[in-house]
């Protein structure tokens, strides 16, 4: 049995606390994942992150949760590990291998279009209000002005198709999220142990069949790539992850749903800042037409 569901009212301080850590982490792993995938396969890399990272994690739980989960949670926690880290968390990782981080973790900010789309279909089936379809057609028309399609290729430094992955992805981290609260989940740490293990095998077993090779890159590895690796770890994993995970049972979907346009602008800093990614005049006004779109789309959402 779960610990809190998302019927109980947690501490404020506890959810804000989360919530911000969510915001910052997860915006500046982009920068981790782009820097880290220079020399390491982005499969690889998300298998030896969470594998770590998920390892830990059942040590940790096993000193504060003694009960075992049943092998219903199990499976449970294993089918959203495989939609959360498996599909959703790897294929942001090939993205930033081959484009901006910060682009990417635009593209990613459009995920409550997913959030809306199969909360609506398969969950609440409550109909998009005006203000999120309207939020809908801006941010889409913002992702255009983006990625113009039309444009010669020659006028861009990064291909096209990796977004096709990430949208699967994205779609993929929608689904997981919200079946969160319809399945029967173990405790809280054991479930994060369980979804980074799960994701872990199923990106050793991308990586074995679609990078060759990927393995023989471990003996090129720097500092650099190291100390993004750690702070993959024990920063964006341990830390990010387990919180995402916390808020999935314990916070309104639309609160929830606001980490995806704080994200991008933490992203887009440190990939300004730090990773020397540069911006254009017509990219930094499609990203604000972008999250305007998608704070629309949040506050559109009717309450439950």
């Amino acid at each position: 049995m779960t610990t809190e569901t998302a019927s109980s009212k947690p501490d404020n301080t506890k959810l804000w606390g989360f919530l911000f850590a969510v915001y910052i982490i997860w915006g500046s792993t982009y920068l981790g994942m782009k820097i880290a995938t220079e020399i390491v396969p982005p499969f690889l890399l998300s298998a030896f992150r969470f594998l770590v990272a998920g390892t830990l994690m059942a040590f940790i739980s096993r000193s504060s949760e003694k009960q075992l989960p049943s092998r219903k949670q199990v499976l449970s926690a294993a089918f959203v590990g495989l939609m959360l880290i498996g599909i959703g968390n790897s294929s942001t990782a090939l993205a930033v291998h081959y484009m901006p981080s910060g682009l990417v973790a635009l593209i990613v900010a459009a995920i409550p279009v997913w959030f809306i789309g199969f909360d609506w279909a398969f969950f609440s089936k409550q109909r998009p209000t005006v203000m999120t379809v309207t939020g809908i057609v801006v941010g889409l028309a913002g992702l255009f002005l983006l990625f113009n399609p039309f444009a010669a290729a020659t006028a861009r430094s990064y291909p096209l198709w990796p977004i096709a992955i990430l949208a699967g992805g994205c779609a993929c981290w929608a689904l997981g999220s919200l079946s969160v609260s319809k399945l029967t989940m173990p405790a809280p740490m054991q479930s994060a142990a369980i979804q980074m293990l799960t994701g872990a095998l199923f990106c050793f077993f991308i990586s074995a069949e679609a990078e060759p090779g990927a393995w023989d890159t471990l003996q090129h590895l720097s500092t650099r790539t190291l100390c993004a690796y750690a702070y993959l770890v024990l920063i964006g994993s341990l830390v990010g992850f387990t919180s995402y995970s916390w808020l999935t049972r314990n916070a309104p979907p639309r609160l929830l749903s606001t980490y995806a346009y704080v994200n991008p602008v933490v992203a887009l800093f440190l990939g300004w800042a730090i990773g020397h990614e540069s911006l254009s005049s017509q990219a930094l006004i499609a990203c604000m037409i972008v999250i305007g779109g998608v704070v629309l789309m949040t506050l559109g959402k009717k309450k439950a």
